[in-house]
Order: structure tokens, then sequence, then C-alpha cells
């Protein structure tokens, strides 16, 4: 194992050194020769925060090597550096592109569980959620599918639930209407690439007397600087399209703790499982 360390981190080595790299590029450069044998696995997200520097600081890393975005240089790595055996898995077997997928999607959640150690944000991101009413849930383009996710089981225990999945100049109109109506917080999954338009509607909504607690594939996103509370979720880049496994759980876990803010949470959840067995909705 320590054989396979050496060599991954020698070739990562000869790759940083045979180009001129500022202080920061080499500040990452030296996180992932320490990680050599995690590296090909790991997110921009994971990088940027292993190395405290920026998520667009490791994207600019990779170009200045010579790729078109980290998931260029994360593909090289897997290339270049050796991939461990996981004990149980036969020797000389190597995952294959839809596997590395699932694996970079296991480490997210690895991540994730870490970060929920500490539960005081998602708690006080559950109250901030079970106090308002309405409840304003955003999410636009990739995101879309995550906040309807989010808003079809909240509705079951929050009384009033807003989906704002569209956008386009009624969107500033409901959030209005929502104010109006006593809406106090708005919760949003942003994940990339981030619609301008989402971060124009947390301006707005912020600028309208709204908390918004955001869901984003990263702490530096640029929904950031809209949000009152952001949780970070990373998403998945090694297939053609992101996977966003981490959000999806976070948004549950959201879910658990709007929940603990709702006293009449569980009696609306008997109430609704009551009602569908009535009407025989469910086949068991």
């Amino acid at each position: 194992m320590s054989t396979d360390n050496d060599t991954a981190s020698a070739r990562l080595m000869k790759l940083f050194e045979a180009h001129r790299l500022t202080p920061t590029q080499r500040r990452i450069a030296h996180c992932l020769v320490r990680r050599a044998a995690d590296a090909p696995f790991l997110s921009s997200v994971e990088v940027a925060e292993l190395a405290g520097v920026s998520q667009p600081s490791v994207t600019r890393f990779a170009v200045a090597l010579g790729f078109d975005g980290y998931p260029g240089l994360r593909r090289h790595l897997r290339e270049i550096v050796p991939v461990a055996v996981p004990e149980g898995r036969p020797a000389g077997d190597t995952y294959n592109e839809y596997q590395e997928a699932v694996q970079a999607e296991i480490e997210n959640l690895r991540h994730l569980a870490a970060l929920l150690a500490d539960p005081a944000p998602v708690a006080r991101a559950g109250a901030l959620l079970a106090g308002s009413r309405p409840l304003l849930v955003l999410g636009l383009r990739a995101a879309a599918a995550q906040a309807r996710g989010f808003g079809y089981f909240a509705g079951k225990v929050h009384p009033d639930v807003r989906l704002l999945d569209e956008g386009g100049s009624m969107l500033a109109d409901r959030v209005d209407a929502a104010v109006l109506a006593g809406a106090s917080a708005l919760l949003c999954f942003a994940l990339p690439r981030h619609p301008r338009e989402v971060v124009e509607a947390l301006a707005y909504a912020r600028g309208a007397g709204l908390t918004v607690v955001t869901v984003a594939d990263s702490a530096f996103a640029p929904v950031a600087a809209h949000s009152d509370l952001l949780l970070p979720a990373a998403v998945g880049t090694g297939l053609a399209f992101d996977t966003a496994c981490a959000p999806m759980l976070l948004g549950r876990v959201l879910l658990e703790a709007m929940c603990d803010g709702l006293p009449d949470a569980q009696a609306r959840l008997e109430e609704f499982d009551a009602k569908a067995a009535a009407a025989g909705l469910f086949v068991e």
C-alpha cells in the first residue's frame, strides 16, 4: 500500500513540477500530493476545503495544468495514479467509469456525514422552515427535481408549502404573495450550473424580508452571498451529467429537522395514511 502511495505521489509531483504555479496553486498541488491515493476521487469542493482555498481556485488550477476544468484533471489523475484495491476485491480488478461515479458519490456522502457531526446548522434551518407560513421552496433547472421532492414530502407535514420551480417574471409575484400571506423563510436548492434567475430570485426574496436557507453544491457557490444559512452538499461530476445524491439526502435531513419543529407533524402523517388506505391509493 505504501508503495502505491509513493508511486502516486511521485507521478503527481512530476505532473505539477512541469508547470509554473501561483502560491495558491502550489498549495492545492501540495494537498493533492499528500492525498495522492485519494486524489482521483476527490471532488473540487473537497479539494478546495482540504487545501483551504476557494472552489474557483481549484478550477483555475486545473486550467493552469492544461485541462478544460477540474473534471478533466480528475480523469487524468485516474489514469496516472494507481487505484488501491479495496478489501475483498479481486486483485487486478479496477473500477469502470460507472463504478467510479458511484464511488465518488459514496465519498460525497461520507463528507456530508462528517459535516452533520455538528447538527446545529440543520436544526436551525429546520426551525426556520417549520416556522414559516407559508413556506417557499425554490429550485430551477437542475435543482428543480430536488425542490419538487422536498415540496412533495414537506406538504404532508407542513400546512402551506409553495413550490417555485419555474423562473420568469411571475416568480417575484409569487414571492410577494407569499410574504403578504405571512411567509418568513425560503428554502432554495441550488446546483450547477447555477441559473442567473436563482441568484436574482434570492436577492429579491431577501429584499422582501425572507430568511433564505440554501442547499448548494459548495459553500463558494454563487448563491452564497444571497443566503442567510447555506448548507453544502457536493455533487458528483464523474458522468456526463452531475449526480446529486448528497443534496437529495441533505434535503431529507432538513425534512426531519423541520418535522421536529412541527408539533402536529406525526398526526398529519397518520391522517394522511388513514385517508390513503381508505382511498386505496397505494398497492401494498
